[in-house]
């Protein structure tokens, strides 16, 4: 699509016809800028890391519907005009099928642009943070956060701090979570029964790609949501956003792991000129 005149996106459905998952692009500019305000893979922007195999999500902003029906209900104000682009960097043919919808009206000056980024680490680098948003500067709202969490290690891995550096925080962030699932509303591992436990609701959700059934056992593949649309995360001057990867070793000492982790921020600000890390190439994308 490449409209012009003043409105708001309020709503899109795509699919396609080769499961190509993150080998599409999803690309969105407002107002003639020349950098994409949302750049990620196609799969991840809508909470679904490999949609080869098909998950329900039933979030508020984000559904994942049967086979792969994605929808999204970001509101997405534009004064001057939108354009959306799929990129395929893949190597097989594919059919895009979709669906814009948008409200064309005079919008609050005061308006904010919806922002989507991608990064991906693999491996994490010994004892490092994972960082999923930074360098990010303006007035906004950040929004969600999706996470893909590839387990390289036996035992728990989601003993990880998440932490919002906002307006100057250099050494002390103003929110500090208390564990990766206790962040995206689970608690105690997930686990119910000796099982992890997906679960998809309005406003956070988990599913899982496992190899092995055995609770904690490696090789275990994680996509992870969660949405602040009713608890905001305001930020004035500039925002980053990290989670440490942490689990156990014996004698109950942490254990920094190295596991294969990405992510897609999603935010609202007035500024549209923030740079973006460079996209992996497609094979630096591929799960395996």
């Amino acid at each position: 699509a490449d409209v012009k005149g003043q409105g708001a996106i309020k709503h899109f459905w795509i699919t396609d016809s080769a499961k190509a998952g993150r080998l599409l692009i999803l690309k969105i500019y407002f107002d003639g800028q020349s950098k994409p305000a949302v750049c990620a893979p196609l799969s991840d922007f809508f909470a679904n890391s490999d949609y080869r195999t098909y998950r329900q999500i039933s979030s508020l902003p984000i559904c994942f519907n049967p086979k792969r029906g994605m929808n999204c209900y970001f509101e997405m104000p534009y004064f001057k005009g939108f354009r959306f682009e799929i990129e395929n960097i893949g190597t097989q043919q594919c059919q895009i099928y979709y669906q814009i919808d948008c409200e064309e009206k005079k919008i609050s000056p005061d308006s904010l642009y919806f922002h989507a980024q991608f990064r991906r680490i693999n491996p994490l680098p010994y004892k490092e943070v994972y960082t999923i948003l930074d360098n990010i500067k303006g007035n906004g709202q950040y929004v969600g956060t999706f996470l893909h969490w590839g387990v390289k290690s036996n035992r728990w891995w989601g003993e990880g701090e998440i932490k919002f550096y906002i307006d100057g925080d250099i050494d002390f962030p103003s929110i500090c979570g208390t564990g990766t699932e206790d962040y995206f509303f689970g608690a105690y591992n997930f686990d119910v029964e000796g099982k992890y436990t997906e679960f998809s609701t309005p406003y956070s959700g988990l599913s899982k790609t496992t190899y092995n059934d055995n609770l904690y056992n490696c090789q275990k593949y994680f996509d992870m949501y969660r949405w602040h649309i009713t608890d905001p995360i305001y930020f004035k001057e500039d925002i980053k956003v990290t989670i440490q990867a942490l689990g156990w070793r014996s004698e109950g000492r942490y254990h920094p792991l190295q596991d294969d982790i990405s992510s897609v921020a999603y935010w609202y600000s007035d500024n549209l000129e923030d740079n973006y890390p460079d996209l992996p190439s497609a094979d630096e994308l591929e799960i395996i």
